[in-house]
């Protein structure tokens, strides 16, 4: 006999409203990174923040990552761009606003050097800025 937390009906249900986060999806097009490129955008130490709002019905959040040969080669490109998905992971869900493309730009000597914590902070204080207008 199946006991019922394991139930069929229950198996594979969605987590309830209450744990649910934003959705993010990684921008794959090099149209998005171009109008996220005409958009708000916010430096930091550690990289530079663009951010468009793309009035439309779809709450999702977008958001893509990268890093020019500025920052070294593909190796140190990667590491940068890894470091920059990590931070975003940490920090998005809790302060994106849905209905926006962001993009993450690593900056050359600092991205892959600069402490993770210093990392999120960056990340936290260039949304509150590009945010702090009202919306967009």
């Amino acid at each position: 006999m199946i006991p019922p937390e394991d139930s069929l009906e229950t198996r594979g249900a969605p987590p309830p409203a209450a744990f649910s986060c934003p959705t993010i999806v990684t921008l794959r097009h090099r149209a998005d990174f171009l109008r996220a490129a005409r958009a708000l955008r916010r430096g930091t130490t550690g990289m530079l923040v663009q951010a468009r709002n793309r009035d439309d019905d779809d709450p999702t959040i977008r958001v893509g990552y990268t890093c020019s040969k500025k920052i070294g080669n593909a190796v140190a490109r990667n590491r940068a761009k890894r470091r920059l998905r990590a931070v975003a992971d940490d920090v998005l869900p809790d302060h994106a606003k849905p209905g926006f493309d962001y993009v993450l730009v690593g900056r050359p000597g600092v991205t892959i050097d600069r402490p993770f914590a210093a990392l999120q902070d960056d990340l936290r204080y260039a949304l509150r800025k590009l945010h702090a207008g009202g919306p967009k």
